[in-house]
């Protein structure tokens, strides 16, 4: 709300400026009609003063917004690693101070360890965002199986949330579609937006995968399809950026880092590949549709 206050005061104070730079420099033109010379040096350093008024408001504006989803991303990311590290310590304590059966123990085991995915998760998004912005990083460039790398990462998910087979499916490809790329960075998006799927599909998620060609030449497409929450039409174009979240269904919440659809567009633009988001809104559900050139 502060933040908010101060990008309408500068732009109050911008708008001002200009207003009374417009009405100087109208009464001095009226003033000094006949000095041809100063009325053309006047207005171009009447065009200077307005220009650097402008780009100063829009700076500040955006250094703000900036500020805002920085702090959005601290307070996020800290509830992520908090959440984990407390329910870990809880288990542990609960562990040492009283004796429980071998059932039970098992159980705080599994908890913890998922816990520790979801701790590990986090972090290693930090990192990835963090490395997509190198535009000298070198890929490990293979020829990679998509059906393999995706096979990969439906096996994770489904362990991750301990979901059945049906829950996640990969519709067998007639035949091999291979990519030149970096088989973890691949797997890294592809876990994303699976990840992504189960997370916003509630209890009963139904996510499949498809690989097939696309109309272009030497195009491969893959379709994540869910049936979750669904996105706002005008979320759509907005969802690939850093730090941005997508708010809860009337609410201001948002879940998560903002980090996770932001890193697989990075790896799969550096890829040499597009991704989009299809919706109908709320309650109907997303399809992620990545096209990247066959090897």
């Amino acid at each position: 709300m502060r933040r908010r206050k101060t990008a309408i005061f500068f732009l109050v104070l911008g708008i001002s400026l200009s207003a009374l730079a417009l009405a100087l420099n109208v009464g001095w033109i009226i003033l000094s009609l006949r000095e041809a010379a100063l009325l053309v040096l006047g207005i171009v350093f009447f065009a200077l003063i307005i220009t650097g008024l402008i780009l100063n408001t829009i700076f500040l504006v955006r250094e703000i917004r900036r500020s805002e989803q920085h702090d959005a991303f601290l307070n996020s990311v800290t509830h992520e690693l908090k959440t984990p590290i407390a329910s870990i310590r809880l288990y542990l304590e609960t562990l040492k101070s009283r004796p429980v059966s071998d059932e039970k123990r098992n159980e705080f085991y599994d908890i913890m360890l998922a816990d520790s995915d979801r701790l590990l998760n986090t972090v290693e998004q930090v990192l990835h965002a963090g490395r997509s912005r190198e535009p000298r990083r070198q890929f490990n460039v293979t020829e990679c199986d998509l059906a393999e790398l995706l096979g990969s990462a439906i096996a994770l998910v489904r362990s991750r949330y301990h979901l059945a087979d049906e829950a996640v499916r990969l519709s067998e490809p007639a035949e091999k579609f291979m990519v030149l790329g970096d088989a973890e960075d691949l797997k890294t998006a592809f876990g994303n937006l699976l990840d992504n799927a189960i997370k916003y599909s509630g209890d009963e998620p139904k996510v499949t995968v498809r690989i097939k060609r696309t109309g272009m030449k030497n195009r491969i497409a893959i379709v994540i399809r869910d049936n979750g929450i669904g996105i706002p039409p005008e979320e759509l174009k907005r969802i690939f950026k850093r730090f941005y979240r997508v708010p809860a269904e009337g609410t201001n919440e948002r879940k998560g880092t903002g980090l996770g659809l932001f890193i697989v567009r990075s790896i799969i633009e550096k890829h040499g590949g597009k991704i989009f988001a299809e919706s109908k809104g709320i309650g109907h559900g997303t399809k992620f549709v990545i096209h990247l050139p066959a090897a």
